[in-house]
């Protein structure tokens, strides 16, 4: 919208480098061209404002597939006013003088017009075509041909209207075909979901059982090293107990071949005394054999007085002195 401001008797517009102006005065071209800014009287002037920005337009349009089933295709449509003064001369893009705004509504007209004429496109494109394939190649094929339907049109050329680009967002059916349509998908993927479900659960007890079956082996393998080791610990001592045999029957074989060997010298050394002793009381004996017996008799009492015990008093009475005096004396 032009910028408008009043001084007395006379206006000024002023114009954005995106808007055309066409200023008529009495009928003929005053001005002319983007961001313009001039004085005007509104009762001989006759203003016009075009936009020659790219504009954007969005469409939604309905359509029917060759098996009879109603498709929505979302499209956006970019155009600009290529040819500013022809447009001017096709719609109606004047201005109100004192408040600058658009007496009509030219943009909705062009809008109109577009979306008519992409509408017949999209028609051709998917009234051909079953829905499967309207749903899988749709967006291309409706692109294409609106694309070079809008390039081709004749009615847009001679508006002064450019196509810039067109896009098509999506082409969709009715919410309960869709559905519908997605129902074998969501049931497959259902399906493979349930699958992974059960494979997940197999493969988890399929875990457990290996998680049993090495704890079990372990605690076999436990059980087979216990025993082992109870079989070790059993030979061990038995081997001790037979070392301590072989130790304790070697130290009583030693103690008995001791005990021999010390007897055996004790009877030599018996023997020898013995015979030294017999030797001497056989020297002895040969010594006293022509000894009077007397003779011996005393040498037998200071034997014997020799091994007595000490004496205190020793009483002798008659009889004992007589009979041994008469004993000594008796030839």
């Amino acid at each position: 919208m032009a910028d408008i401001s009043k001084r007395l008797f006379a206006r000024h517009l002023r114009s954005t480098p995106t808007t055309h102006v066409i200023h008529h005065r009495r009928g003929r071209l005053a001005h002319r061209g983007t961001g313009q800014a001039f004085w005007f009287r509104p009762l001989n002037a006759t203003l016009s404002e075009l936009p020659v920005d790219d504009r954007e337009l969005p469409l939604v349009l309905h359509a029917r597939t060759a098996d009879f089933v109603d498709v929505t295709v979302q499209a956006t449509v970019t155009f600009r006013i290529e040819d500013p003064d022809l447009t001017a001369t096709r719609v109606d893009f004047s201005l109100d003088p004192a408040t600058g705004r658009w007496r009509a509504a030219p943009l909705q007209q062009l809008a109109g017009l577009l979306t008519e004429t992409a509408q017949q496109h999209v028609l051709d494109v998917v009234a051909g075509l079953p829905l499967l394939r309207v749903l899988a190649e749709g967006v291309t094929l409706t692109r294409e041909r609106i694309t070079s339907g809008l390039l081709a049109d004749s009615r847009l050329a001679q508006t002064g209207l450019a196509l810039v680009d067109a896009r098509v967002v999506a082409v969709r059916p009715a919410p309960d075909v869709e559905k519908a349509l997605g129902t074998p998908t969501r049931e497959r993927l259902q399906t493979e979901a349930d699958g992974a479900t059960a494979q997940r659960r197999a493969l988890a007890v399929e875990r457990e059982r290996t998680i049993s079956e090495n704890e079990l082996q372990s605690q076999i393998e436990l059980a087979r090293r216990e025993e082992e080791l109870v079989a070790q610990r059993g030979a061990n001592q038995r081997r001790e107990a037979t070392e301590a045999a072989a130790a304790d029957a070697t130290r009583t074989t030693a103690e008995a071949e001791r005990a021999e060997r010390l007897a055996q010298a004790r009877a030599a050394a018996r023997r020898v005394e013995g015979e030294a002793d017999a030797a001497a009381e056989a020297a002895r004996m040969a010594a006293v054999a022509g000894t009077p017996p007397e003779v011996l008799l005393a040498l037998t009492l200071k034997e014997f007085a020799g091994q007595l015990p000490d004496v205190g008093t020793l009483v002798l009475t008659p009889d004992v002195l007589t009979g041994a005096l008469t004993k000594l004396v008796r030839p």
